[in-house]
């Protein structure tokens, strides 16, 4: 057996007193410095450890340390692997010789191990070992005291390290609270507001000095709300008893601090206490102005996509209609004529649905795939030129390319219809007439092109949204124009696709420039 101390009753009211030290604090670190420091006064010795067990894999770890330098404890580790080895075979001869092995690791000075175990309701949650220089033989009264010391001892630590686990989880909510995309505010049962966090603060213009302490209608002041506030569904009834109704949802139009005004969804859940009655309201703020935007520009486009599908089967049913009434006889002119309408209205349709689709797939896959092959912007660039001169007698059209312009790897197809649709948006929003420039310039390392119009121009808040999906710039030219708002967002997504980057450069009243470079390798 292990040799115990020579304990004397007369320093009971000794131990006493470092016991009520050692529960008095719930901090494990300082648990378990007070646990070695009392064990090391106790039994006299020289060097002590406490190992904690590890939950994760099961094994046990020096925690606490007294009397040794910091460069022992992986040795020491490794050690308490071996002995809880042999301490599950119950061989406590080995045991002992183990744990002199282990002292004679630490010091040949050290002579003997007084090892207490430390578990609470059955489970062990560590060891405290005692090494010192001399050997003592234990009494009756020695080993109960060493017991109900260990005993105690094991209480302060279950205790520490419920109170760690506890301080820890507190810690990683406050971090989730704080770090949340969503706003999020704490109310007390009067609806008076206990917490906010950064993204409120974002979201309100309210900062978390000024909410806390504030009631919630002098923080949260709607410019404009879509169904009951939070004070009416109170008067209905909810939270009153548990369980709670469902949660409750309101969305609208915030007044912010600063004056400005911001969308904002706010889910309203309700907390009790374990008496269930009425405690804290729990409020989860989204931010919904892009949200809202996105569905009201999602609206727009499929009235316009609606108006533009509805424009080319009406004129191709009548052209069509026209040439099989029974009763005219038709010239081939006409003839011709209306089969060209017929022709040039089915292939708009094709090249909506064609852009629609694509659309579609970028958003699905988030990538445009590409056939590439060897050519050179400025011929692609006047061909559509050449193509396009002859749909507008207002505009006169220039190119602007340096000689030897390089060929570059990407696709024609995908190509041709970016300079088409920069060449489209220059006719439509330049209604005046003007010159349009198609041109480009060529590095060692890239190459750009651009087109220039002499039209009504951007407005700088929009230039940065112009290659959104669905978007369209909001001006009077834009409802007496075509468009689908799809446009921007696949020539964006086609030069994004060749590695490339795209650009404009607009001042209202005097045209835009829109640019875009690809890489030469």
């Amino acid at each position: 057996m292990l040799a115990l101390p020579d304990f004397p009753v007369r320093q009971r009211d000794f131990l006493l007193e470092i016991l009520r030290a050692i529960t008095s604090q719930l901090e494990l670190g300082e648990v378990l410095r007070r646990v070695l420091r009392a064990s090391v006064i106790m039994l006299a010795g020289q060097v002590g450890i406490v190992a904690l067990k590890n939950q994760d894999d099961g094994l046990f770890y020096v925690r606490a340390y007294s009397g040794i330098n910091a460069e022992k404890i992986p040795l020491l580790n490794e050690k308490l692997r071996e002995i809880l080895d042999i301490s599950a075979t119950g061989d406590y001869a080995d045991l002992e010789t183990q744990l002199m092995a282990m002292a004679a690791s630490l010091s040949q000075e050290l002579k003997q191990a007084v090892a207490m175990p430390l578990i609470f309701a059955n489970n062990p949650l560590g060891l405290l070992i005692v090494f010192r220089s001399y050997q003592v033989s234990p009494d009756l009264n020695d080993v109960q005291i060493l017991q109900s010391f260990a005993f105690q001892t094991a209480i302060a630590v279950h205790n520490a390290q419920l109170y760690e686990r506890i301080n820890q989880e507190r810690q990683r909510l406050a971090a989730i609270l704080q770090h949340s995309g969503d706003g999020v505010m704490i109310l007390d049962s009067a609806l008076n507001i206990l917490q906010v966090n950064r993204a409120f603060e974002q979201m309100t213009g309210w900062l978390a000095d000024a909410a806390v302490g504030c009631n919630l209608d002098e923080v949260i002041t709607w410019q404009r709300i879509e169904q009951d506030d939070l004070r009416d569904v109170l008067a209905q009834g909810w939270f009153q008893q548990k369980p709670a109704s469902e949660t409750f949802y309101v969305e609208g139009d915030l007044l912010r601090r600063d004056g400005l005004i911001v969308s904002l969804g706010i889910t309203y859940a309700p907390l009790f206490t374990t008496e269930g009655k009425p405690g804290n309201i729990i409020a989860n703020i989204r931010d919904i102005t892009n949200f809202r935007r996105a569905q009201e520009m999602q609206n727009v486009f499929i009235s316009t996509v609606s108006h533009e599908l509805r424009t080319p089967v009406a004129l191709i049913k009548g052209y069509a209609s026209t040439l099989n009434r029974q009763d005219a006889q038709w010239n081939m002119n006409v003839v011709h004529q209306s089969l060209a309408v017929i022709e040039e209205e089915a292939d708009r349709l094709a090249e909506l649905i064609d852009d629609l689709l694509t659309a579609s797939k970028i958003q699905a896959e988030r990538k445009v795939a590409l056939q590439l092959a060897d050519i050179r912007l400025d011929m692609l660039g006047e061909q559509s030129v050449e193509r396009f001169s002859t749909q507008s007698s207002r505009h006169q059209f220039a190119l602007s390319f340096p000689e030897h312009f390089p060929a570059i790897q990407s696709d024609a197809r995908r190509l041709r219809q970016v300079i088409d649709n920069l060449l489209t948006n220059a006719i439509k929003y330049s209604p005046n007439g003007g010159t349009i420039t198609v041109g480009g310039r060529f590095t060692d390392h890239n190459v750009t092109f651009f087109v220039r119009d002499e039209g009504v121009g951007i407005q700088d808040h929009e230039q940065s949204r112009i290659f959104e999906r669905f978007y369209r710039v909001d001006n009077n030219l834009t409802t007496k124009t075509k468009g689908t708002g799809l446009g921007l967002y696949l020539v964006k997504a086609i030069i994004e696709a060749h590695n490339g980057t795209i650009s404009v450069k607009s001042t209202p009243g005097k045209g835009s420039t829109f640019y875009f470079t690809l890489p030469r390798d």
